[in-house]
């Protein structure tokens, strides 16, 4: 009768199977990055800071150059002086050549701040690049713990249904109660809401590592190993070291407090006096291109602003607190780095150490359950001792899935704390 029931209750439907595109995580991490918005924008950055530090050296070397002409329709007639007598028109065109001589030191702070605000764009690249990596790798380990815990849900979906069969036998055959049969008929109803539950976070998880990368729809992602748990290659106080160094969030803050500092020593240039020598040649003729009179005119100017209605101490002031919350927001990241990367490795470290514990757990509890089964097959448990063996296997399944994948999550906070990769299993080929 018991083997009669079970054969009736089926298999739990399986998986549809997946037709969808698949990529591997180096792919998803080399779209992504041709993507994401704040990327582009850093480049762009990086771009912008390239070009003023090419500004900042040409004021040395070269002139500014302009041209002008002007064209006049004179009525009555006037006097024309490239033809020397009066026309109804007159043309004049001018080339003008200037040079600062002296900015009371403003060319070589801007010097400073543009090289400075070059760094600090690097830096924000390379920030960026590594956040944009970290949100890809986020999404695509999504993908793959949602994939296996709706398994797991699936898992626990046909146990349910199966120990619901052996319940229903065994109230059918006298050797238990009707509330047996009730108690998994609840439990195959909330296996059956998780099963759901989690298929809908596979649907999503899908879709945003689409958008992620670029894909019109879902997008699925490549399995990974495993058994990936490694130790780190670099010591708690090296990575320290190294992030106070060379990691890209400090450098950039660095970079800034440089900029700032600069560009306070060029508010102090507006303090002195400021020499420019130009050279202007002057053509007046009828038509266009004049060649009638020409002159040329070489000057030395030189500007001493006394009083400009305190605009200059205001913007001596505002850089001044700009230096200042600049140098304050350095001080303040070397005093977290100790933190940051501390809390970044240990994260990694406590992880790895879960994957190990949370598969023996999984064991545990599947051989838990497993004698838990046999036991209330031949009457010597009750159905609640059973269904705390299903509950505790299914949670210890998830824990084992979270912990895997948290471990690679870990990894990846700390590579962008670094700023530089610890494995080369993401290296673009």
């Amino acid at each position: 009768m018991l083997a009669l029931l079970l054969a009736l209750q089926g298999p739990a439907a399986p998986a549809a199977v997946d037709t969808l595109p698949q990529v591997t995580l180096r792919e998803a991490l080399q779209r992504a990055a041709q993507l994401d918005p704040n990327y582009v924008s850093a480049l762009g950055q990086v771009d912008n800071a390239v070009w003023a530090r090419r500004s900042a050296f040409s004021v040395f070397i070269l002139p500014s150059i302009s041209l002008a002409t002007t064209a006049t329709r004179n009525n009555p007639p006037f006097f024309n002086f490239g033809t020397l007598r009066p026309e109804k028109y007159a043309v004049q065109g001018s080339i003008t050549a200037s040079y600062d001589l002296f900015l009371g030191g403003q060319k070589f702070a801007e010097l400073s701040r543009s090289g400075a605000a070059l760094e600090s764009a690097h830096a924000g690249e390379l920030i960026q690049r590594f956040t944009t990596a970290f949100l890809t790798e986020s999404d695509y380990y999504d993908v793959l713990a949602n994939a296996e815990l709706d398994r797991v849900a699936r898992d626990r979906l046909r146990r349910a249904r199966e120990q619901l069969g052996v319940a229903r036998a065994k109230v059918s055959s006298g050797a238990a109660v009707q509330t047996d049969s009730l108690n998994l008929r609840l439990e195959l109803t909330r296996a059956q809401i998780g099963q759901l539950q989690q298929a809908s976070k596979l649907r999503i998880a899908r879709l945003q590592l689409g958008r992620r990368i670029g894909a019109a729809g879902s997008v699925d992602a490549a399995p990974l190993d495993s058994t990936f748990a490694p130790e780190l290659p670099i010591s708690l106080a090296d990575a320290i070291t190294q992030a106070a160094a060379q990691g890209p969030e400090y450098r950039r803050v660095a970079a800034d407090e440089r900029a700032a500092a600069a560009n306070y020593r060029s508010r102090l240039g507006n303090y002195l006096p400021h020499a420019t020598l130009s050279w202007t040649g002057v053509g007046f003729d009828n038509k266009f291109v004049p060649s009638g009179a020409k002159f040329t005119q070489l000057s030395l100017a030189i500007s001493f602003p006394l009083w400009d209605n305190m605009r200059r101490e205001l913007s001596l002031s505002q850089a001044r607190v700009s230096r200042d919350v600049a140098r304050a927001i350095r001080n303040d990241m070397q005093r977290a780095v100790q933190h940051d990367v501390t809390a970044a490795y240990d994260a990694y470290e406590t992880t790895r150490t879960s994957v190990g514990l949370s598969a023996e757990a999984r064991a545990a509890a599947r051989e838990s359950f497993r004698i838990q089964q046999t036991r209330y097959q031949s009457g010597a448990t009750t159905i609640l001792d059973l269904l705390d063996a299903e509950v505790n296997l299914s949670q210890a399944e998830a824990d084992y899935v979270a912990a895997r994948y948290g471990t690679r999550l870990a990894l990846a906070g700390l590579e962008t704390i670094l700023g530089k990769r610890l494995f080369t299993d993401k290296e673009p080929q």
